[in-house]
Order: C-alpha cells, then sequence, then structure tokens
C-alpha cells in the first residue's frame, strides 16, 4: 500500500512516500481504508512516535498522523458492532503506525460510525481534537452547567471544539483569540472574546471555574490568577508534562480513544450542534507542505491529507 512515513528519527521534512505492507488486523482489531486524516504536527515530538512503551526504540518505516475517516475493510477476531463498508472515524495507537497510509490498522474500540452530515475530510479533523475538548473539559475538568470557562486558544484544532462544547453543555465561554479570529469565536459561541494580542486577559478575567488551556507556556502560568478556589486548570500543552512545576503536571492529560465518546460526538454534528473546521486540504502526495502549513498556527481548525477522493 502507499503510505508516507519516516526511516529515521526526524520532523516532517523526513517522510518519504512509498510502498509498504498492508497491516492485518489482530483480535479487537479493524483495518480501515483511509479517506483523510489530519496533520499534527508536534507528533514528531511525542515519546511514542519513536519508541515502544518500552521505552526502546520503534521499528522504521514509521508511520505519522493518528486520526481519521474512512471505511471498515476487514475485521477482526471478537469484533462486534461494526462491519464490512462502515463509514468510520476514530484514531489508533499513539505507539503503532498511524494513518498517512491508505490503510491503518485501529482497535474498534477506539473507532465510531462517521458523522453523516460531515466529509471524511470534516470527519478526520475531529478525534483527536473533539475527543480533547470533551475529555478536558467535561471529564478531567468537571465542567457543569452555569460555571464560567476560559478556554486559550478559542480557534485552534482543539479549542473550536472546546468553545462549542463548553457552551452545548450550559457554561458561560470566555475564549482567548487572536485579532481576526474573534468574530469566528462569538459565532462559535463564547459569550466574551479577549484578543491575547492587546490584552492580558488576567486583566479582565477573576474567578472562573475552569481554565482549559491549549497554549501553555506563559499563558498557562499566568492563568492560575485568574481561577476561584477550587477551580481547575485543564492543559494539553505538551511542555506541561515534564515541567518542574507540580500544578502543571497536575492539570496536563492526554487524550485516550473512547468509542462511546465519539458516538457522542457524531450525534452532536449530525444534529447541527457541533461543526467541523477544515484550514486547507492537501493530496496524500505535499505531506510536507501540509505538516508546514499546520506547524505555522494561527488558523481556523486543522490542516487535512486527502488520501482518497471524496
Amino acid at each position: 500500500m502507499k503510505a508516507a512515513f519516516l526511516y529515521q528519527a526526524a520532523g516532517p521534512e523526513g517522510l518519504v512516500f512509498g510502498e509498504i505492507p498492508e497491516p492485518v488486523p489482530a483480535r479487537g482489531e479493524v483495518l480501515v481504508q483511509v479517506h483523510a486524516t489530519a496533520a499534527t504536527p508536534t507528533e514528531f515530538k511525542w515519546f511514542p512516535t519513536f519508541n515502544t512503551r518500552e521505552g526502546k526504540p520503534r521499528a522504521f518505516p514509521i508511520v505519522p498522523s493518528h486520526e481519521f475517516s474512512g471505511a471498515v475493510a476487514a475485521i477482526g477476531a471478537g469484533v462486534t458492532g461494526l462491519k464490512l463498508g462502515d463509514e468510520v472515524y476514530g484514531l489508533n495507537d499513539w505507539f503503532a503506525n498511524g494513518a498517512l497510509s491508505e490503510y491503518c490498522i485501529a482497535p474498534a474500540a477506539a473507532v465510531a460510525i462517521k458523522p453523516t452530515k460531515l466529509t471524511h475530510a470534516s470527519a478526520a479533523v475531529a478525534p483527536i481534537s473533539a475527543l480533547t475538548a470533551w475529555q478536558g473539559l467535561f471529564e478531567k475538568g468537571k465542567l457543569e452547567a452555569g460555571q464560567t470557562v476560559l478556554i486559550h486558544g478559542g480557534s485552534g484544532g482543539v479549542g473550536v471544539f472546546s468553545v462549542q462544547l463548553a457552551r452545548w453543555r450550559g457554561a458561560r465561554v470566555i475564549a482567548t483569540a487572536s485579532t481576526h479570529n474573534l468574530e469566528f469565536v462569538r459565532e462559535l459561541g463564547a459569550d466574551e472574546v479577549i484578543d491575547y494580542k492587546t490584552t492580558h486577559f488576567e486583566d479582565s478575567v477573576r474567578n472562573v471555574d475552569h481554565v482549559f488551556d491549549t497554549v501553555g507556556g506563559e499563558t498557562l502560568n499566568r492563568s492560575w490568577a485568574v481561577i476561584r478556589p477550587g477551580g481547575k486548570v485543564v492543559t494539553v500543552a505538551t511542555q506541561s508534562e515534564t515541567t518542574p512545576d507540580q500544578r502543571a503536571r497536575d492539570a496536563f492529560f492526554i487524550v485516550e480513544a473512547n468509542s462511546a465518546q465519539l458516538t457522542e460526538i457524531a450525534r452532536l454534528f449530525d444534529a447541527g450542534t457541533l461543526r467541523a473546521f477544515v484550514a486547507g486540504v492537501f493530496p496524500f502526495t505535499e505531506a510536507h507542505e501540509a505538516y508546514a502549513r499546520a506547524a505555522r498556527g494561527n488558523q481556523r481548525g486543522k490542516i487535512v491529507l486527502q488520501i482518497r477522493p471524496e
């Protein structure tokens, strides 16, 4: 099968386009014919990209990109609830080869039926980001109706879903965004949007119940001052995983695959409650350009790589 992959530890500039063996699903897994996947530039710095769970180097070639939309092409033993041809979306094991290929393997428990109202390109941007928003807000953050949440990076890949989901839950939503994205984030459902380029959010925000941070660094450091006693800060900024600040380490979490949550998220898409935002679509063969665009940031949603035509 055709794939974009790495032959050595490198960034996206090291991706090679060629042929590798088609994988075979084991027990509890499905083989997905990938129609679209999304670019996550930070993946090339993640521990699982080049290491096994035991800390040993992973074997090459390594295929990146761990979220996808496609169709079930083969089913492993013990899998129920899915059949050949089902259109699905989901994510796969961080420690295994990803979806920048014609086919990928995923645990059946990590996929769900694709939202019917979304194209494969639109569905491909949702699994990691929408699940991250869901789990950060509702599981780790325990956000409830009537509470106030401050969301950093409201127009980014995770932020667009965080604003919409927090609004759906009935929270008051304050978000930070750049100047040209202020109205866009308001349209997503934010009650108040702060231009982080001209305003220090801590000058106007006080006693919020929850901060959901997708930026990290100084933005996270300044966030502790705006939460009420007993309030929660949650961050997905990867530098928080190894920081000496215990508060930041405690606030950090990594998204986990969850078919039931993906199913609920799909219902919200089909009901028109959630919208997906694709910042750009690149052909499969232009992976270098796609990742370079994604790495520049300052975009609405995520960059998609189209593996198969819609």
